[in-house]
């Protein structure tokens, strides 16, 4: 069916600004995966922290008037690797945060790490710092599928980084990948199972995928066909379930009460500062939302700090980007916030939310837009009725 077209404002209209978050990215890991398409850089000699984290300080001070008296909901340092920087390098940039925007009294605090970088003094050290949320790249538990991604961890020492981690944190997250390099189906189940016994917070299960720019694309691996990803995926979903967890987001599940905060605030679009190499940031104002990022070349950044490049998003994409987030969410989000979130009538998708109804892709109606079981599974087809 042909899709009528809607002539969207020229400027949007914000009643209230949505929630606000902050990322900080530290690029730096032990080698480069060969699946990886991050903005990660090898470590090849001693990192530069007290320079990198001065040049963060000097971001967050350049974004200063643009969130002049907005909360932080929540704070994530990612990566690259985070761990490979000191804690007291964590504690000077999480200590310059709160000296410059009001942090939320709970607000979630993430640090990424690596089993291959993990000791106890380390966690003991980002806790004390205010880091109450870990995230591990454990990725497998099978040492043959750990070589095969080029992880510099075994299957113990992502054993031993999980206990270390439950040690000092009661919020976790391990990441888990399947299909991977000649993987089966009995040995993702196996993945799974030794995941959940862990009793952690939130997992987050995603599917291999080649990149381009990495060296899996160029050079790719044999990897399990895909109706067995397909049943992989599916496993995922009932072992988690079976083990209490909720499946809120394609690739994302928590206990009860312990979904990521900051993740959710992406997927229902709010705002967030980017902070550091290559790091992407959105901002909305009473108007009009704009992006901004920053050098991907570590080197390129510190000699930049502060500086940013930053550009209107015109009315017309942001249809598209908020339901590019909001849809990624199994129980989608209340209808109200796309008006709240994108400043733009709910009149000016109307037609293309009817649409998608139609396909059986989507169930909207004035309290929620979710996507259905076909939605989820054809995704890339129901975002693009939204493109403009």
């Amino acid at each position: 069916m042909p899709q009528a077209q809607i002539q969207l404002p020229g400027s949007v209209r914000f009643a209230a600004l949505p929630p606000l978050a902050l990322y900080a990215h530290l690029p730096w890991c032990v080698r480069k995966c060969p699946y990886c398409d991050f903005n990660s850089h090898e470590k090849t000699d001693a990192l530069p922290e007290r320079e990198y984290v001065e040049a963060l300080v000097a971001d967050l001070e350049g974004l200063l008037p643009s969130v002049w008296g907005r909360r932080v909901v929540s704070v994530f340092i990612g990566g690259g690797t985070p761990s490979l920087f000191a804690p007291e390098s964590i504690d000077a940039l999480l200590a310059a945060v709160r000296a410059r925007v009001p942090l939320e009294p709970e607000a979630e605090i993430t640090l990424e790490a690596n089993p291959g970088t993990a000791e106890a003094g380390r966690f003991r050290g980002y806790r004390a710092a205010g880091v109450n949320r870990i995230s591990l790249g454990v990725q497998s538990f099978d040492d043959a599928r750990l070589k095969a991604l080029g992880r510099i961890h075994t299957a113990g020492e992502a054993r031993r980084a999980i206990e270390m981690a439950q040690a000092v944190f009661d919020n976790i997250n391990l990441d888990i990948m399947y299909g991977l390099p000649e993987q089966t189906l009995a040995e993702a189940h196996a993945d799974l199972r030794a995941a959940l016994a862990f009793g952690t917070t939130h997992l987050s299960a995603y599917q291999l995928t080649l990149e381009p720019n990495t060296v899996f694309y160029s050079k790719p691996p044999h990897l399990p066909a895909h109706d067995v990803c397909a049943d992989m995926q599916l496993a995922v979903e009932a072992l988690a379930a079976e083990a209490g967890f909720e499946h809120y987001e394609t690739s994302a599940f928590a206990r009860p009460g312990r979904r990521c905060r900051h993740n959710l605030n992406y997927w229902e679009f709010g705002d967030y500062l980017g902070l550091g190499a290559g790091a992407h940031g959105k901002l909305s104002f009473a108007d009009h939302v704009t992006r901004h990022e920053r050098a991907k070349q570590p080197r390129e950044y510190m000699a930049q700090a502060g500086t940013l490049q930053e550009k209107p998003v015109p009315p017309r994409e942001l249809p598209f980007e908020f339901m590019l987030n909001a849809l990624r969410l199994v129980q989608g989000v209340p209808a109200g916030y796309f008006e709240e979130r994108t400043g733009l009538p709910r009149a000016s998708v109307a037609r293309k939310l009817a649409v998608a109804e139609e396909k059986g892709l989507l169930e909207s109606d004035p309290r929620r837009i979710r996507p259905t079981r076909r939605g989820r599974l054809f995704l890339n087809e129901l975002l693009q009725l939204f493109l403009e």
